[in-house]
Parts: C-alpha cells; structure tokens; sequence
C-alpha cells in the first residue's frame, strides 16, 4: 500500500488520542480483515468456519480467510452480508435508546449498498417500517437487490436526493445517515482512494453533510433518535459537525456505555474506530436524541387499498405464507406489503420514486402467475409452493446459467432451493429446463 498523505497525516496530529506510529503501521500491513453478519430471517450453516463473534453485534463473526462469496449459494439467498465490523456498531448503538418491539418508522437515508439498512430490518419487529434511500440509481438498484435477499415485506427502497425528504414532518422514530465522505477511513480496503483524498475534499465532504441534515432532521420525530456516521477520520466531518448540529438544533448527545476493552476511543462528541485499535475498520458515529417538535406529525391522507379481483387473489395467494394481506397492483405486477409499508407507500406514491416496495410477487399472464424473483428471496412464499432442492454442483450451474439434468424431474415452474433457501425460480419442460434467474444476478467468473 503507498504511503499515506503527509497532509492527511498532519491533519490527524491534532488528535491526542492517536498513536500516529502505530495508525501508520497498520495501513503497511498487509492483513485484511473480514466479518460478516448472519441473516436471523434465513437461518443457515455456512460452508465456512466461524470465528471469534463481533463483540458489538449479536449475528456478527469475524473469519480466518476471506472464503470465495460467489460461490457460496448461501450468500446469493442472502443468509449473511459481508460487512465491515465498525459499521455493525448501529445495533449496540441504537438498542441502548430506542425500543424495538415497539413499531417504529426508521429512514436510512444514504444507505447503499445496504449493511445497514439489512442490520435494521433485522432489529425491527414485522409491523415496522424501513424507508432505505440512495441518490445514484445503480446503487439504489444494488440497494435494493440486498434488501430483497434479506426477504421481509417491511421495507421500501427509494431513488431520491435526500433533499426530496424535506417537506416530510416528525415521520421517523430513527434517521440514519452514514454521509458521503472523503472515506480515509477505508484506506487499507480501498488504496485507491489515497488519491482521491485532499483537504478540499475533506471541505466540501462537511458542506454537503451540513445540507443533508438540514434538510432531514425535521423528518425526525420529538424524541426521536439520529444515527450519524462517516468512514473518515477527519474531525471537520466527525467530532465538527456534531458540534454544529448541537448548535444549530435541539438535539442532545446519547452517551453509550461500552466495554473498553474493545478499543473505541470515546471523544466528546462521538465514536471512533481505528484498525489497530479494534478489529475494523475506520469509523466514526454519534447518536444523538431530538428533544424538541411540534407533536403533530404529517396526518395520513390515505386513499383506500386497491382491492384485487376474487380471479387474482385465487391466483397469488397460495404463493404467499404471510399474516400480511396488502396486495398492490401496479403496471399488473403484485406486491406484498405490511400496513405501515402500505400507507407509506399510498400517501407518497407521487412523492418519490420507488426502487422497491415490500416484495414483488410477479404477474399475471392469462391464467397463468410469473413469480417474481424477489418472491423466490422472500421468507413470506408459501411452503407449498412446489420446489427443487439442489445440490451444490447443480445450484451453481443454476446461478451461472448452465445447462444441467435433474433425476427425478417435477413439471411445470419451480421453486429452486439450496439447503431450504429460496434461489430463483425455473421451469420444468419434458426436454429442458427453462432458467428464469435473471441475469443480472448470473454469476458470471
């Protein structure tokens, strides 16, 4: 790895906290760690030993080598996310101030690729709501894909600058923004990014994290919690900007008690995480608690659910296993929902524009329904639906799109399981087997 910046370095000698020898001899190091989180929806047996867990995360662990994740069905049925351990810390973060049984409404703001957005569904009960957003559609698109792995039917994917969230008043119980930042913190992952790094950068970082706030918190309820996060190191993006929304509005800092032996420097202002002082990556957070509103939220101006015909739901609703029975047609393609992602997506539908709403469940042509792969992903299809259990070598034929036999063969379309996870669907013909992955997600190495 090259060198880091004389000029990032003097940026950081003001930390007294900082051993800059030891932050240094890290970055030359050439060990990588990995860490992923298990999916409580999709539970699973990795083809992977699992080592020492995460100790700020209750699904995470830490492995001895990087395993190859392409070839592993388990990780496109999304029983687990590869993530970086500091950005696990939202679950020890946000259990010690807000309430998770209750039904809560929770907007991730810039939330692509997903590990956080998928770390909170996972925290929510069924009746809750998780609006994740991103402004780049590729990313939202990604964004989606994960959030569709991890199965639930509690959640909506929007493409929208955050500045679109402004006329929304006291919606949110929690608000999530991991801003968009100079990411010194991903140096050792990512050497690329030394290049891209300048103290200008670092400037214009903390301007459009100053923008983004304010055009959000007043979506945040009285009492309501905000999660702020970088993957910098920088103060001017980190401890400043907290300083600054204390400043500018009636938020009060959230002290969390943590263990000390697992290397978190505390600052006055937040949360810090240094490669070799914790097994992660660069992070920062602060939480911080809305004191203040005006108790009257925005009034639900909900027009009545659509109902589907007696034909339809006669069709789609042996697919379905779920207490949820929100069916929304739009463009004859059929979505499961739970009340709250229903309302939501009623009263807002001309607002924004939606990625992904609940989970897609297909189409209807003539008689016939056309699952949807989301519904393949779900963990709300019905049991009964009939399935295919694949071994390893045919899944991953399966995946790459290739050619393969089954010995005894079920007609018609299909279900396609790995170890009881749901992959993707096909069609069983007298004389093939019609591969309806689409190929988006093919692997393709």
């Amino acid at each position: 790895m090259p060198s880091l910046p004389s000029q990032f370095l003097n940026s950081l000698a003001g930390l007294d906290h900082l051993d800059l020898e030891a932050f240094q001899s890290i970055h030359q190091a050439e060990s990588q760690i990995t860490s992923i989180r298990l999916n409580p929806f999709k539970p699973c047996n990795p083809p992977f030993p699992l080592g020492q867990a995460v100790p700020w995360n209750s699904h995470a662990y830490y492995l001895e080598e990087r395993p190859s994740f392409t070839y592993d069905p388990l990780f496109h049925a999304g029983c687990y996310y590869v993530q970086e351990a500091g950005s696990m810390f939202l679950e020890f973060a946000l259990k010690q101030c807000v309430n998770f049984s209750d039904t809560l409404q929770v907007l991730d703001l810039c939330a692509a690729p997903g590990g956080k957005s998928t770390l909170l569904n996972s925290l929510m009960n069924e009746n809750s709501l998780l609006i994740s957003n991103d402004l780049i559609a590729s990313r939202a698109n990604t964004l989606a894909y994960n959030l569709s792995k991890w199965g639930t039917a509690n959640t909506i994917v929007t493409n929208n600058h955050p500045d679109r969230f402004s006329f929304m008043e006291e919606v949110f119980d929690v608000l999530v923004i991991d801003a968009p930042c100079s990411g010194s913190g991903l140096f050792r992952k990512q050497p690329e990014a030394l290049l891209e790094w300048s103290p200008q950068n670092v400037n214009q970082c903390g301007i459009r994290q100053k923008e983004i706030l304010k055009a959000t918190l007043g979506s945040l309820k009285e009492n309501g919690i905000l999660f702020y996060s970088t993957c910098s190191y920088s103060t001017e993006e980190n401890e400043d900007i907290v300083s600054w929304l204390l400043g500018e509005f009636d938020l009060e800092l959230v002290h969390l008690a943590i263990d000390k032996n697992w290397g978190i420097v505390e600052t006055e202002k937040g949360y810090r995480f240094y490669p070799h002082l914790t097994k992660s990556e660069g992070f920062f957070c602060s939480v911080l608690r809305k004191r203040s509103g005006n108790n009257r939220g925005r009034k639900n101006r909900i027009k009545a659910l659509p109902e589907l015909s007696r034909s339809e739901k006669q069709i789609i609703e042996p697919y379905v296993s779920s207490a949820f029975s929100n069916f929304i047609k739009k463009n004859n393609n059929f979505h499961l929902l739970n009340d709250s992602a229903t309302y939501f997506f009623l009263e807002h539908e001309k607002d924004f524009y939606f990625r992904k709403a609940g989970v897609s469940l297909g189409e209807i042509k003539g008689k016939d329904f056309v699952p949807n792969h989301e519904l393949a992903l779900s963990i709300h299809h019905s049991n009964q639906i009939r399935s295919v259990e694949l071994g390893i070598e045919n899944c991953l034929k399966f995946l790459k799109k290739e050619n393969f036999s089954l010995p005894e063969e079920k007609q018609g379309v299909c279900l396609v399981n790995y170890q009881n996870q749901g992959l993707g669907w096909m069609k069983i013909l007298p004389q093939r087997i019609n591969n309806y992955l689409p190929s988006e997600f093919r692997i393709l190495k």
